[in-house]
């Protein structure tokens, strides 16, 4: 998962270390750490290699803390920094800091490297405000050894089909997880669940981490937009109370009742759901795709597939890092050409190789098979089920998870009814997207 904590630098410190750069006259300023730090470095010492890139316009990178990043940012943009030509955005953010960027024209490679569901991450109001660089999105991890033996057994097929008729209504058969729906994820969670069923092999069926928290809100949005939901329809009405958010928030409800996640799970996030499935006490789980390591690592029987579908299909949230243009910048060319080179298959590839998660197009992420096989799966996800919700790039998208965690995990903790989290989530989302 893209890591959520930011950077606490004021702009005289910026100024100083930028004023470091003796040959460097475009200074970038990355994501300090990590992969995408490495990634950065790796793909700036390809470009300022390139013969034809001048001494002038050769690039300098610029690292600061990620503690307050986004909000200090946010900041140093408005009083029209000079520091930095070139800055980290991401796609929950990028409305907050549009009015101080430029929007830019990515190369003619673009579209075929990344796709349009990855660019559409660095969008706003119809403009591209970035390069894609880093992509996160939803797997479903699930317990191979557990799916084969019940599929291969007539018995426990027949004790699958009573509970999904006793809970949901329906006799149900268990299938290969890259078909479910998400009344299979549900059936399937029930049937795993020592509580229902006495025979699991593992205590609970699924783990939902709840806590109050919008990158958990970020999880659960690929459920509801199966069932059609959205923040607002293109008139701009908040369209949050709906059949699609009521049927997902509801289903989920039913898991925390009957005891088919931990019953502390409302206050679990990511490494505490991790923990969960790794202990072996969880069938299936829908998590970051950044967990893949840690998951396949812990239980060697872990199978990925997207997220269940809905009636309107299947879908995974998707959001993105990347880097745009500061409208202060004083080498708006050099910054330019940098950006434009980083959107080809040259940049992406190199990228990649180099420990970077961009999201790209499955013919481009086929060449990368051999030595970044994650990606792969990445790139198909997100072209083929990558949304972003209308409004989610928007000047306070980040406040709005924040008003649905509040409102949704309520519910989920019986401290308010369904009726009353969705009117209270319309008006703060009515307040916040207007």
């Amino acid at each position: 998962m893209i890591l959520k904590t930011c950077l606490r630098a004021s702009v005289a410190a910026l100024a100083m270390l930028a004023s470091g750069a003796v040959n460097a006259e475009v200074t970038v300023l990355g994501w300090p750490g990590g992969p995408e730090e490495a990634a950065l470095r790796a793909v700036t010492e390809l470009y300022n290699a390139k013969p034809d890139v001048t001494a002038d316009n050769k690039v300098e990178l610029l690292f600061t803390s990620r503690d307050g990043f986004f909000d200090k940012l946010q900041v140093d943009l408005a009083a029209g920094s000079t520091a930095f030509d070139v800055n980290l955005i991401a796609t929950y953010s990028i409305g907050r800091y549009a009015p101080f960027m430029e929007p830019i024209t990515l190369s003619d490679e673009a579209g075929a490297v990344f796709g349009d569901t990855v660019l559409k991450t660095m969008q706003f109001d119809g403009k591209q405000y970035g390069v894609p660089t880093d992509l996160s999105l939803h797997f479903l991890y699930y317990r191979t050894d557990l799916i084969d033996a019940l599929m291969a057994d007539d018995a426990a097929k027949a004790k699958y089909g009573e509970i999904s008729e006793k809970y949901l209504g329906k006799k149900m058969e268990p299938k290969a997880p890259a078909d479910w729906t998400w009344e299979d994820f549900v059936a399937n969670a029930l049937y795993f669940t020592q509580s229902i069923n006495p025979d699991s092999p593992t205590r609970y069926g699924t783990v939902i981490q709840a806590k109050n928290l919008l990158f958990n809100m970020m999880v659960f949005h690929s459920w509801p937009r199966s069932y059609g939901a959205n923040w607002m329809d293109d008139a701009g009405n908040i369209t949050v109370d709906s059949e699609g958010y009521r049927t997902a928030l509801s289903q989920a409800k039913m898991l925390f009742d009957l005891g088919a996640t931990p019953p502390d799970s409302t206050s679990y996030e990511y490494a505490e759901a991790n923990a969960a499935y790794a202990s072996g006490q969880v069938a299936a789980m829908v998590q970051w795709n950044a967990a893949a390591g840690e998951l396949t690592t812990a239980q060697a029987a872990t199978g990925t597939t997207a997220p269940p579908a809905g009636p309107d299909g299947r879908f995974t949230h998707i959001h993105g890092l990347g880097l745009g243009l500061n409208k202060a910048a004083e080498n708006k060319e050099g910054a330019i050409a940098f950006l434009q080179w980083l959107s080809t298959e040259e940049a992406a590839i190199a990228y990649a190789k180099a420990g970077g998660a961009p999201g790209l197009a499955p013919e481009t992420a086929a060449k990368l098979a051999a030595d970044r096989p994650d990606l792969v799966q990445v790139g198909e996800y997100a072209s083929t089920y990558g949304f972003v919700m209308n409004g989610g790039t928007a000047e306070k998208a980040l406040s709005v998870y924040e008003a649905q965690a509040k409102e949704f995990t309520g519910y989920w903790a019986g401290t308010q009814d369904l009726d009353t989290a969705l009117k209270n989530a319309t008006a703060a989302m009515t307040d916040l997207l207007k």
